[in-house]
């Protein structure tokens, strides 16, 4: 399919200036999220993460383990949204999750850089699925996004879109910190949504430049525009560099200030994180909490 074409029927990007005077202005108004109530709805909006060379089937089952198991030491609260893996690992999260309410989320598609053939990361997404992941998160692919490609970049993520069953939630990682500019952030979040994306999300947390609020807003404003064009809610995943409870609660108000309070549900927000969960937890209890 043509996509491309699509991009003229939306206006252009906001210049890096109106972005950086957009982002004062949300950071000053974050200070008003900076309270146990966000601090809960971003904790559970949070995909756990472990995406290391070293994981092992003993360490991912002790990291989900330790999931599970805060459902009896902090009944109060909510638990995460889901945890994050390997393909490989889909199985083996599986058989820790099982009966509680948290998803399985996989990274697929050749993940972080997406650069291997179509034909493999379709297989990878199948049989993370078919293992029983919930979600799945793919890298959108960069290089022939800064080539201008753009219709090969979607068509890449519809082939795998139409390769996965409705139920699925597919986010697409649009690598922010590599696409720089905001016209290169908002032209592949739109690209992403025209082709079947639930989610866009920041990062792969694997290069030098993760989640920023410039990018947030930018991809933020995306979301708002195609939902105003064509009625279809898509989510928003920051990723990557959200380490403390108040980097999380002002992404958590970039979302509210444009794209309102109904955005803010697991459904549509989620944080890719790992050490912010400790943090968060650590305001909300108002103590040090150390549990991952």
């Amino acid at each position: 399919m043509e996509y491309a074409n699509h991009l003229k029927e939306y206006a252009s990007a906001m210049s890096e200036a109106q972005v950086a005077e957009e982002v004062d202005r949300i950071r000053k108004a974050a200070v008003r999220n900076h309270t146990p109530e966000v601090y809960k709805l971003c904790y559970s909006a949070v995909d756990l993460t472990t995406l290391s060379c070293t994981d092992s089937v003993e360490s991912v089952t002790e990291f989900a383990g330790k999931a599970v198991k805060f459902y009896q030491q902090f009944p109060h609260l909510p638990n995460v949204a889901s945890i994050c893996i390997y393909p490989p690992f889909v199985e083996t999260v599986g058989v820790v999750v099982d009966g509680t309410d948290m998803r399985i989320t996989s990274v697929a598609g050749g993940f972080p850089s997406s650069q291997t053939f179509l034909e493999v990361k379709v297989l990878e997404v199948a049989m993370a699925v078919e293992n029983g992941a919930d979600e799945i998160d793919i890298v959108l692919n960069v290089g022939k996004m800064l080539e201008g490609h753009y219709d090969e970049v979607a068509n890449e993520v519809e082939v795998i879109r139409t390769e996965m069953s409705p139920e699925v939630v597919l986010k697409v990682i649009i690598e922010s910190g590599a696409l720089k500019t905001p016209d290169l952030i908002r032209k592949a979040s739109l690209l992403s949504m025209f082709a079947g994306a639930d989610f866009v999300k920041t990062s792969t947390g694997k290069i030098d430049v993760s989640a920023t609020p410039e990018a947030a807003v930018v991809m933020c404003q995306a979301i708002r525009d195609y939902y105003r064009k064509t009625g279809r809610k898509v989510g928003f995943k920051p990723a990557g560099g959200v380490r403390s409870a108040e980097d999380a609660a002002l992404y958590y108000t970039i979302v509210e200030e444009i794209l309102g309070k109904e955005w803010l549900t697991p459904e549509l927000f989620r944080i890719g994180a790992s050490s912010a969960a400790n943090n968060l937890l650590t305001a909300i209890e108002g103590r040090e909490v150390k549990f991952f």
